[in-house]
């Protein structure tokens, strides 16, 4: 299938299922879509049954999608440079301590717990997963997903800081957590001889200090550009120009992109907005990117619900995917808990937070994209895949359809929901 024709029929499905959602289920964007998604994919499986021509051809369109490079290489920059742009850069200033803190201390704790709980775990069930392989499945489901978060946290009113803390881990926390799946990577590839601990920390220097001061450079320069003219179609081609340019540049450079991405977005958005653009232009570039967020977010979670055309479920599996979920949910607590009590003093949270951030870090495409990327000459992958595939649609439609109850039950005396 040619990929003018791949790209028109994954744009014509999730109208098609935007559609339903909004006209009939009234989920939230990102679940309607997804729950959806799903349940075409699930009525292909069983089209199995009676036409088992047709459902190959579909794996196999579906197979030949590189969902990983079509997050990481196209979907990524867009979406964090959208999500970032529409946060409150003033407000999240408040909330830097927090949120770095959470981002950086909260994905490596997270990590080292989830990899070495799932490393007991698949002992006891008898896979024998070895330890590094189970730390890189940590690294790839600690970080929160900002597509996902942002996608869903749109309905909901809650304490400022708290939305605060969340979006803005989420938007962070996944450069953190590329970079340390980068590295374990390596040691589950070449082993333990191939990288040091001196050697991991100049790579997360590089990958992540060389990101944000790029981003800034990237920010400033598409600041300049925009206050030097007043044209609003000029200026949304130079945002869009910076953004695919910006990214591909940070790849060559070997610097982390994503956090690139979401620096620039912060700094456009709180500086240019105020001094470099005219309201017609503030406008403009607002309704494309907010226009450019939807269109995407909509793609991605319809991939997401094709995947299970691809998903190798073994019956061994169902049971080891339960308890990794509560494993990834319990490692998320204890990640956020700690460094929270830690720091407490110089934190504005109330002692509700943890559980909210526990249970509004969403996971998404990010974590899927890094488990298909893992080589398939590793014999275990199929496992790795199964239970990322698990923790994700648990997170997306379990946690994110409870949130509204979870906030009314946390915050009973806030209006915790946006009137419609």
């Amino acid at each position: 299938m040619d990929l003018f024709t791949l790209i028109t029929l994954l744009i014509v499905m999730a109208a098609l299922f935007a559609y339903f959602n909004t006209r009939w289920l009234k989920l939230p964007d990102a679940i309607g879509i997804m729950v959806l998604s799903l349940g075409f994919s699930a009525v292909l499986i069983g089209v199995n049954a009676i036409q088992p021509t047709w459902f190959v051809v579909v794996r196999q369109t579906i197979t030949e999608i590189d969902f990983g490079r079509v997050l990481f290489d196209v979907m990524l920059s867009f979406l964090l440079f959208a999500g970032a742009f529409h946060t409150d850069a003033t407000q999240l200033r408040v909330e830097r301590r927090s949120v770095m803190l959470f981002a950086l201390v909260g994905v490596l704790l997270s990590t080292g717990l989830v990899g070495t709980g799932l490393y007991l775990v698949t002992g006891w069930f008898g896979f024998g997963l070895s330890f590094p392989l189970c730390l890189l499945f940590g690294a790839l489901i600690s970080p929160t997903d900002p597509i996902a978060v942002l996608g869903i946290l749109a309905k909901f009113k809650l304490p400022e800081s708290v939305k605060l803390n969340i979006v803005g881990e989420s938007l962070f926390n996944d450069g953190v957590g590329v970079v340390v799946f980068a590295s374990i990577y390596r040691i589950v590839v070449n082993g333990t001889e191939s990288i040091s601990a001196g050697q991991i920390g100049l790579l997360f220097l590089e990958e992540a200090g060389g990101g944000i001061l790029f981003g800034l450079a990237l920010g400033y320069g598409m600041y300049w550009l925009l206050r030097s003219i007043n044209h609003y179609q000029t200026e949304v081609i130079i945002t869009i120009a910076a953004v695919m340019g910006g990214y591909l540049l940070a790849q060559k450079l070997h610097i982390s992109g994503p956090l690139a991405m979401v620096v620039a977005g912060l700094f456009v958005g709180d500086h240019a907005r105020e001094e470099a653009m005219s309201h017609q232009t503030e406008e403009y570039i607002d309704k494309f990117w907010e226009l450019i967020d939807s269109i995407l977010n909509a793609l991605l979670f319809v991939l997401i619900g094709l995947e299970l055309l691809i998903i190798d479920f073994q019956s061994g599996y169902w049971l080891i995917c339960v308890v990794t979920i509560i494993l990834v949910l319990l490692a998320r607590f204890i990640s956020i808990w700690l460094p929270f009590q830690l720091a407490r003093r110089w934190l504005d949270l109330d002692d509700k937070a943890p559980i909210m951030l526990t249970w509004g870090g969403l996971r998404g495409g990010l974590s899927i994209a890094m488990a298909l990327s893992i080589p398939n000459d590793l014999s275990d992958k199929d496992l790795l895949v199964t239970i990322t595939y698990g923790v994700v649609l648990f997170s997306v439609i379990g946690q994110g359809l409870t949130m509204e109850r979870l906030i009314r039950r946390l915050y009973p005396t806030d209006e915790s929901i946006k009137p419609k």
